[in-house]
């Protein structure tokens, strides 16, 4: 086959790439995230920039493009309602017994906090709060970022670096 005739643009091309990957592509974030409807969200969304883009997608690296896309994605939806929770699980009632100054304290410490990791490069943000929030093993960081085991943890060697500098012993 000719470049023409391979293009991601030619329907029975894109046709071909959905039928032969999009439940793979399914399976791959299911087993991320446990949500069906996400799951068939983000591969929605992940066909439908590879077709917005198919102008600059060689046919033979679509299904790469569709498996990076759809992880993130994923891991943009993952942070997202990381950030959700946050907000959600902290105390609003002032029900307990901690003086005024102490929760004032409390709070400029986590907003301090959150501050300094929004501060973070992306790689060592990423790592950090894959670690320490969703508590995974470096190992499977390294899987789900595509970089290697020392990779992962120099970067949380540089984020802890940082935290430590920037929020001194408090």
């Amino acid at each position: 086959m000719d470049n023409e005739s391979k293009s991601v643009c030619k329907q029975v091309n894109y046709e071909h790439l959905f039928n032969a990957h999009s439940r793979t592509l399914f399976n791959f974030i299911y087993y991320k995230c446990g949500d069906a409807q996400l799951s068939e969200d983000i591969v929605q969304e992940s066909y439908t920039k590879l077709w917005v883009n198919c102008s600059k997608v060689i046919f033979d690296k679509a299904k790469s493009y569709l498996f990076t896309i759809a992880r993130n994605l994923f891991l943009n939806d993952a942070e997202h309602k990381k950030i959700v929770l946050k907000y959600q699980s902290i105390p609003e009632n002032n029900s307990t017994n901690q003086t005024p100054e102490f929760l004032l304290e409390e709070q400029e410490f986590w907003a301090k906090l959150n501050r300094v990791i929004a501060s973070l490069p992306e790689k060592q943000r990423e790592v950090f709060l894959l670690s320490r929030i969703d508590k995974k093993k470096y190992s499977e960081i390294a899987e789900i970022t595509g970089v290697t085991v020392k990779a992962v943890e120099k970067r949380m060697s540089l984020a802890l670096i940082t935290l430590r500098d920037k929020l001194g012993n408090i």
